[in-house]
């Protein structure tokens, strides 16, 4: 696969994290894997640790040329300096959220399974369409967003695209050719070593 063709990697992050080690750790990623995005995908609702969070990955993102999103929380995004958002209600947000940011601002949209949802999150100025899982996993309602949407969508529809959830080696081997990026965090954050996890990961991007 030639390298303008090699999807990218959105990077993201633990649903909590710890302040005092995490940073280190996210650092290490980015300086070993090019990666074009980090999400902050934080499952608190605390303002403030939200808040010490997005300052903290902002400063290690922005020191590497990285672009930082945080999921559906629109007026921290613009609080903390954040570079946009990533909406997980599909296309429902989409043309308010675009208005209020703007449109030098990142609005992504989180589109499980369908592509009706993923082409109405484009209309509505959504700079990409998030799909998945991919893999197999118990979460959910257990649907899978197939190889047969994303090779659909690569053919026929302009805004990018990510597969994300569940990823393993050969399902990145297998959907590289028809997606735009992969979204990945909780294949790896486990390891004890999460650079060394990502790399092996995509090691079929070649």
């Amino acid at each position: 696969m030639a390298a303008d063709e090699r999807p990218q990697i959105i990077l993201i992050t633990p649903p909590a994290i710890d302040l005092e080690v995490f940073p280190d750790r996210l650092a290490a990623v980015l300086d070993a894997v090019e990666v074009a995005c980090l999400r902050l995908s934080l499952a608190t609702r605390d303002e403030d640790t939200l808040l010490r969070a997005g300052d903290a990955c902002r400063l290690v993102a922005h020191d590497r040329d990285v672009a930082i999103v945080i999921e559906n929380h629109v007026l921290l995004a613009e609080r903390l300096g954040l570079d946009g958002v990533h909406l997980t209600d599909g296309a429902r947000s989409v043309r308010k959220v675009r208005k209020d940011l703007g449109n030098d601002a990142i609005v992504g949209a989180f589109c499980g399974t369908t592509r009706h949802e993923g082409i109405s999150a484009g209309e509505a100025g959504a700079d990409y369409a998030a799909f998945g899982p991919v893999g197999d996993t118990t979460l959910g309602k257990g649907e899978r967003a197939g190889f047969e949407l994303f090779e659909w969508w690569s053919q026929m529809i302009e805004v990018p695209c990510i597969a994300e959830g569940a990823l393993t080696a050969e399902l990145i081997g297998q959907f590289g050719p028809v997606t735009d990026f992969f979204g990945l965090g909780e294949e790896i954050w486990g390891a004890d070593d999460p650079a060394a996890a990502l790399k092996a990961l995509i090691a079929p991007l070649g």
